[in-house]
């Protein structure tokens, strides 16, 4: 039996995980067997670059404490194998779009699964996610189109006014 400072130690573990499960807009777990330290280094330096974001290698025993009893416990079955996980508090494509990135150019590193807005989701809906634009390319696109709606009126308002002083000549 672990001695009562190891278990209290397991204990403020699984409190901390609960409260990241509770607070992440998205969580994603990976399977990082066959990487290296510098792999390693490497991604969760472009996932600090999105707000809020975390990786975290944690025992699976700790994970699957952590999410009993929640409305995500269902995720405790992909608790296989090596397991790193994502907490995103505020992006949901950002971090996708990196671990997929990086995952469909490793024989080993694999999305096995995640949950968004405290829904369990598999590994498929995590890639749809990584394929939509980012924020920032959405904001673009919504703004491309609000302009052009506006250059239109105004190219239809400028006509008008043409025709107006033709037919006051």
């Amino acid at each position: 039996m672990p001695n009562a400072k190891v278990l209290a130690k397991k204990q403020k573990d699984v409190e901390a995980f609960k409260e990241k499960f509770a607070n992440a807009k998205l969580v994603i777990l990976v399977d990082y067997r066959g990487i290296n330290v510098e792999d390693i280094t490497k991604i969760r330096a472009e996932l600090r670059k999105d707000q809020n974001t975390e990786y975290v290698v944690a025992k699976n025993s700790i994970l699957r404490f952590a999410v009993k009893g929640s409305e995500y416990e269902d995720i405790a079955e992909k608790l296989e194998g090596p397991t790193a996980v994502v907490f995103s508090n505020e992006d949901y494509v950002g971090p996708a779009k990196i671990l997929y990135d990086y995952a469909k150019n490793s024989d080993f590193y694999k999305i096995k699964g995640g949950i968004m807005d405290g829904k369990v989701i598999d590994a498929e809906e995590i890639i749809k996610l990584a394929k939509l634009p980012s924020k920032e390319m959405l904001l673009t696109q919504v703004a491309t189109a609000l302009l052009a709606n506006i250059r239109n009126v105004a190219v239809v308002l400028d006509q008008l006014r043409i025709q107006k002083e033709e037919a006051n000549a």
